[in-house]
């Protein structure tokens, strides 16, 4: 035996491993979380030049989302917003006009504020939706060198200035703003820089509104067309590096190799275009209504405060904007030079799938196409079967051991979170402590099944046990890749380690038959750890959030499968390792194992579920029927965690009553009670409360003057074709997103040209400028047989001024709701100790036949 390849016993084996694979995931965390030092001066005060100001950025983040506020389409707020943002863009637009006085330099800055109406489709969740927008707004800034042809062909960079409903938004999407504000002061200012294509950059004003505001330029704005590309800046968190999620072209990535610090991969890609994020941002408007490629980049670290109260500049992780800024910086200048791809990208770049696999690396980043992938994963499984061929005989048992590994893996984390929600009532006990506390439950327990798998499966030896993991890595790599889905470069990283530890031990190192020298682990397994931690610690951390928010979904079933597949794809050579030592020092770890694993599920069912920097989301509706007079709260989660029920009680009875009950009510396209969060409601398991009313309330929405109200107008019915033709005037003085939900048979309206060409149930949300009060909608009815054509509409609105804490300094207007929604808010902090961020909103609802 050669001291090249030592037959050591488990301990000292994995004494002289341990050190060498723990270096793997440390580099691989250190890359992940490492982000430059925030930059407080506009001036670089080594080069004299212009830079990327994080202090600035910040700046405009928390004027934007706390002297501002919720800039929820159709406050007040959202009005304020839309005057700061036109201040900002003429402020460059004088700016930019000095430099050029001063210097001559070839540079023309535009200013629009764009106005308009308009209606779009908005499909989501398997549910039709239409949308409503009026006079709704978007601040456009153009740099160019002022000539026609310089204008011809144009990158667009777009972020939004509004927030959503519960958040004041400085993440989502400030900061985005204030990197695209920061931007145009550097290229500006910035000596003899001349764009040889334009840029355009869109500061759109109604994205959390189902992308109305992008949908308004793409469709409407004159310059929209001279668009060639989009980079789209949003945020789902607060920290880490801006994640590339989406890429629709080959010269886009191409583009972004240059950023200074690229953070994507291809399976970040794939993963979003798959749906299961159930997320989507202004980008889809671009690639509908402009067709044209670009990217879409987040900031995704720390997603518990996404759409959350506490997303404010003080949770901004330092150097965050910095990074995010320097890199758009990048991007811009790229893509304006001389010679950039921009004026090749045709208007049907998109009509084919994007072909590149892409992926960054420790500070490389590596793209080739798919063609290339298919070669080079071809070659890899060929030679594979060349160096594994004198262990095709006993193939079969090494595939099984392989698969009964990875079964076992996904097997017993999923018996973990059986038993840690039915058996021990204690699902999500990882949420609080982020995305490593879900690793740390459920990656032993994944460990547990893929070990204790291999005492049932037949005796092998080690070597072909390895030979079936290289073969199976590379069949995977190139057989998922013929199916043009680029992750399959996930196994081919894997597998390519695999394959030249294998060739080094039969060409340099001698070992006994059936057997692998101890350095084919440390070098076949580093560079899958390595990069199997760069792709589970992003993903978890973002699935980890979201999939607690998901409503009545298997979270905990969802988040152990997650880990155990990233888990086995990090650390696929754990099962011929464990065919090295013999069964019986297998049936040792497997028991300790298993001991851990039972000790684990006992910590983590001690575990509160929420605290204050991971909280419980409550949806909280004050509801005033306008028909029937009534007032009810309406409580709903979005999580499958304990003590919704308990926690239910209590504010019916603290706010209710002795006497009055919470009911839990359906949700489905009926329940108009939530339209306004349609189809998100689908996440809900909601209960509806009556409340007592105040006999001196006098209420302002069933008088004439402000009232909600809907009413037919230009109406023609024709008995002979059968169909009735009107026109639906929604008055709404004093809400906003009003919804109107309605059963009919529709053959034609202003929404798009193919409504359902059946009987069918209908949601159509409207979002407008503030005190914007009216909005219309064409239709054209089929009538039933025998009946006059009647509908019943449900209808429902928000309270412009009855949003708990956005309308808290003008809580006054908010009438019985917000006296209700104060109370509320300081009994839940103080009742679960600041562990729950309620959205409180009043609404206005009601039924009226037209």
């Amino acid at each position: 035996m050669s001291l090249l390849s030592p037959k050591w016993g488990l301990g000292r084996s994995l004494l002289t491993l341990g050190p060498i694979l723990l270096v793997a995931p440390l580099i691989a965390l250190k890359q992940h979380y490492t982000l430059p030092e925030p930059q407080t001066a506009p001036i670089n005060t080594r080069t004299g030049l212009p830079q990327i100001s994080e202090a600035r950025i910040l700046g405009f983040a928390k004027h934007l989302s706390e002297e501002i506020g919720y800039r929820t389409v159709g406050t007040y707020e959202h009005a304020l917003a839309d005057a700061w943002m036109v201040e900002q863009a003429e402020e460059a637009k004088r700016q930019c006009e000095r430099v050029v006085r001063e210097s001559g330099r070839r540079l023309e800055c535009e200013v629009w504020r764009q106005q308009g109406s308009g209606t779009h489709r908005f499909d989501m969740m398997s549910k039709r939706l239409y949308k409503s927008y009026q006079n709704l707004t978007n601040i456009i800034v153009r740099l160019s060198d002022g000539t026609d042809e310089g204008k011809t062909h144009a990158l667009l960079l777009n972020s939004h200035l509004d927030s959503t409903l519960p958040s004041p938004g400085a993440a989502d999407d400030a900061v985005s703003v204030g990197i695209m504000l920061d931007c145009i002061r550097v290229l500006v200012d910035t000596p003899d820089w001349s764009p040889a294509h334009a840029v355009i950059f869109l500061f759109n004003h109604a994205e959390e509104s189902l992308q109305d505001g992008s949908h308004l330029f793409s469709t409407q704005h004159p310059i929209a067309h001279t668009v060639r590309a989009v980079i789209n800046l949003e945020a789902a968190g607060t920290t880490g590096r801006e994640l590339l999620f989406q890429a629709t072209s080959e010269e886009m990535v191409e583009a972004y190799s240059h950023v200074p610090r690229p953070f994507g991969t291809i399976f970040a890609n794939d993963i979003f275009n798959s749906g299961v994020l159930l997320s989507d941002t202004d980008f889809r408007q671009f690639e509908e209504y402009l067709d044209v490629p670009g990217l879409d980049i987040a900031i995704v670290g720390n997603s518990y405060l996404y759409h959350m109260r506490k997303d404010l500049v003080e949770n901004i992780e330092a150097g965050v904007a910095q990074n995010m800024g320097e890199n758009t910086l990048a991007l811009i200048k790229h893509l304006t030079a001389p010679g950039s791809a921009i004026p090749t990208l045709s208007s049907n770049t998109n009509a084919a799938r994007m072909h590149m696999v892409y992926f960054g690396l420790l500070s490389h980043f590596f793209m080739y196409r798919f063609a290339t992938a298919k070669a080079l994963y071809g070659a890899m499984l060929a030679g594979a079967l060349v160096l594994t061929r004198a262990q095709w005989t006993g193939q079969a048992r090494g595939v099984l051991a392989v698969l009964g590994g990875i079964g076992g893996a996904l097997m017993v984390p999923n018996i973990v979170a059986l038993v840690t929600v039915h058996g021990l009532g204690r699902g999500m006990s990882w949420f609080a402590g982020g995305h490593f506390a879900a690793i740390g439950l459920y990656g032993p327990a994944a460990l547990l099944g893929g070990l204790a798998s291999q005492l049932l499966v037949p005796a092998t030896d080690e070597k072909t046990v390895y030979a079936a993991t290289l073969l199976l890595q590379s069949s995977a790599a190139l057989g998922i890749q013929l199916l043009n889905v680029g992750s399959a470069a996930m196994f081919f990283i894997s597998g390519l380690p695999i394959f030249i530890a294998l060739l080094v031990n039969d060409l340099l190192l001698t070992t006994r038959k059936g057997e692998v020298s101890l350095w084919v682990y440390a070098l076949g397994q580093f560079l899958p750890l390595m990069t199997g931690t760069l792709i589970m610690v992003p993903t978890v951390e973002v699935f980890v959030p979201l999939t607690g928010r998901m409503g009545a979904v298997p979270a905990d079933h969802i988040v152990g499968t997650l880990v155990a597949v990233l888990g086995a794809q990090a650390l696929p050579l754990v099962i011929p390792f464990a065919h090295r030592f013999g069964a019986r020092a297998l049936r040792r770890v497997v028991l300790v194992l298993g001991a851990l694993t039972v000790v684990n599920m006992g910590i983590y069912a001690r575990r509160e579920v929420f605290d204050a920097m991971h909280q419980k989301r409550l949806f909280v509706l004050h509801l005033e029927n306008a028909t029937t007079h009534e007032h009810h709260l309406h409580i709903a989660n979005a999580d499958g965690a304990p003590g919704f029920d308990a926690l239910v009680r209590d504010i019916t009875t603290e706010f209710a009553g002795l006497q009055a009950a919470a009911v839990p009510v359906v949700m489905d396209d009926y329940n108009s009670d939530w339209d306004s969060l349609y189809p998100f409601s689908a996440f809900l398991s909601p209960y509806k409360i009556a409340l007592p009313l105040d006999p001196a309330y006098v209420s302002p929405w069933t008088a004439p003057e402000t009232s909600f109200s809907l009413k037919a107008v230009n109406e023609v019915t024709d008995l002979v074709a059968g169909t009735r033709s009107f026109t639906l005037q929604v008055r709404h003085p004093g809400l906003i997103w009003t919804v109107i939900a309605f059963d009919a048979h529709v053959l034609a309206w202003n929404l798009d040209d193919n409504p359902p060409t059946e009987y069918a149930r209908h949601h159509v949300k409207e979002a407008s400028f503030y005190k914007a009060d009216m909005w219309t909608m064409d239709l054209v009815v089929k009538l039933p047989p025998g009946a006059d054509g009647e509908i019943a509409f449900n209808f429902i609105g928000l309270q412009e001024g009855a949003m708990w804490p956005a309308k808290k300094a003008v809580k006054a207007q908010g009438g019985p709701a917000m006296i209700l929604f104060e109370a509320l808010d300081g009994w839940l902090d103080e009742k679960t100790g600041g562990t729950v961020d309620a959205l409180l909103l009043g609404c206005v609802a009601g039924t009226a036949v037209v």
